[in-house]
């Protein structure tokens, strides 16, 4: 039961959902094996060892919002090529939920995907999940030049590329502080919360207007609030 009250979302025709993270609760095993590969990467490229590529890796993440950015910016790597090398992991922990798939199909207007990850690996979890067909679109690293959020360019470009008017937009995100743009755009903000305390930090700001626990739950509630 959802007690929040939803008819803030009764005019928004455009929904945004993050992906890792948000539309499925990220199996620590596919992380760590992700977190491995971006290390080993750092290691080969710049000959340190694992304690040095795991600072840099942190650093980098900390200060530019992806440790690939940072990869990019110091030591000229190919963007295209670091992100096929980290997400060449095994996803099948990842569950179907072909009921979040079924909420999100009835939610009214365009659905759009904004990730900070690859499209192969957004729609590599989108398969996965088996709800790739309920999205118009996935807006991915790629489409924000390379510059992840919560840069306000990353999500200009997205509004931009979308046709989108903010003001009738609703942004899901497990991060908090990545919802800091959108809510001063105008959209309406929905932090869906993780076990990571990093993600978890200004959770309690004004930009955050709804949490759902649950998110599968939280879009049904809005779907069946938006029914026309």
């Amino acid at each position: 039961m959802i007690s929040a009250d939803l008819s803030a979302f009764e005019d928004v025709r455009l929904w945004i959902f993050d992906l890792d993270n948000t539309l499925y609760p990220r199996p620590e095993t596919m992380w760590q094996r992700v977190h491995v590969r971006m290390q080993v990467f750092i290691m080969d490229l710049l000959g340190v060892d694992q304690q040095a590529a795991e600072e840099i890796q942190t650093a980098y993440y900390r200060k530019y919002g992806l440790t690939m950015r940072g990869m990019m910016l110091h030591h000229g790597v190919d963007p295209d090529v670091f992100n096929a090398y980290v997400h060449d992991v095994d996803i099948s922990e990842i569950q179907p939920n072909p009921d979040l798939g079924r909420a999100i199909a009835a939610l009214p207007g365009h659905k759009i995907i904004h990730s900070n990850a690859n499209r192969e690996h957004a729609e590599n979890v989108l398969s996965r999940l088996g709800i790739g067909d309920v999205f118009d679109a996935v807006y991915d690293i790629r489409t924000s030049d390379y510059v992840p959020k919560p840069a306000p360019s990353a999500y200009d470009r997205v509004l931009t590329e979308s046709g989108g008017n903010p003001a009738k937009a609703a942004m899901f995100e497990d991060i908090a502080h990545n919802l800091k743009v959108p809510h001063a755009l105008g959209m309406r903000c929905v932090y869906v919360p993780t076990d990571c305390d990093w993600s978890s930090l200004g959770a309690d700001g004004t930009h955050v207007h709804f949490i759902a626990e649950d998110l599968t739950a939280f879009v049904q509630a809005i779907a069946e609030r938006t029914a026309v």
